[in-house]
C-alpha cells in the first residue's frame, strides 16, 4: 500500500486538506455539540480522542481501498478549521467513494458546505477518475439533503432504522451520483 498525502483543494473561499493534529481542540468543539451530534455516528469524548483519529487517518493517507480518509474544511483567509469532509475509498474496484460532511454550527448556513461538497465531488470525478460518488444522510438532517439534490444526487434507497447512533435507531437515506452525470458548473 503506497501512503498517498491528502491533496489540497482550493476553492473561492475555502481550502480542503490534511486535518492536523493541532486541529483537535476546535474539532472537538463541534463535533461534540448535540446540535452536530443528532446526526453523527460519531461524538468524540474527548479532544485527545479527536487527535488520535487525526493521527490514525492521516498514517492510511488518500485514495487507499477500503478505508476513510478526513480532510479538512479550512476558511481560506484565516485558515480556521470549520469543518471536515470523510472520504471512504469503496472496494473492491476502487472507483466508487462514500463522502460525509460535517459544518461548525457557527459556520453553517453561509454555503460552505456546497462550495466544499462540490469542490469535493468535482475532485473526485475531475481528478481521481471515479466512477460513482454516494452519500448516506438521515432523512431528518433537511438541509443535507437539500446540498445533496443541489449536487445532482439521486436519491437511491431508504434503509428503516439501520444506523445506530448510541442513543437511537435511526434511518439512512442514500445517494448516488455517477461520473457522466456530473457537470460541476451545474451545481455551484
Amino acid at each position: 500500500m503506497i501512503h498517498q498525502e491528502a491533496p489540497r483543494i482550493h476553492t473561492d473561499r475555502l481550502i480542503l486538506g490534511e486535518l492536523k493534529p493541532e486541529d483537535a481542540r476546535t474539532m472537538f468543539f463541534y463535533r461534540s455539540s448535540p446540535e452536530v451530534g443528532k446526526y453523527q455516528s460519531w461524538q468524540p469524548k474527548s479532544e485527545q480522542e479527536v487527535e488520535a483519529f487525526i493521527r490514525k487517518v492521516n498514517r492510511t493517507g488518500f485514495n487507499v481501498k477500503d478505508t476513510w480518509c478526513q480532510l479538512g474544511i479550512y476558511l481560506k483567509n484565516s485558515l480556521e478549521l470549520i469543518g471536515d469532509m470523510g472520504v471512504h475509498f469503496l472496494p473492491p474496484d476502487d472507483k466508487q467513494i462514500e463522502i460525509g460532511f460535517t459544518i461548525s454550527p457557527s459556520h453553517q448556513r453561509n454555503g460552505y458546505a456546497t462550495e466544499a461538497v462540490h469542490a469535493l465531488l468535482d475532485h473526485a470525478f475531475r481528478n481521481l477518475g471515479k466512477h460513482r460518488v454516494i452519500a448516506s444522510v438521515d432523512p431528518k438532517n433537511t438541509a443535507s439533503v437539500r446540498l445533496l439534490e443541489k449536487m445532482g444526487m439521486r436519491k437511491e434507497g431508504l434503509f428503516r432504522k439501520s444506523i445506530w447512533t448510541g442513543a437511537d435507531w435511526v434511518d439512512d437515506l442514500r445517494y448516488g451520483l455517477l461520473a457522466e452525470e456530473w457537470t460541476g458548473a451545474d451545481h455551484a
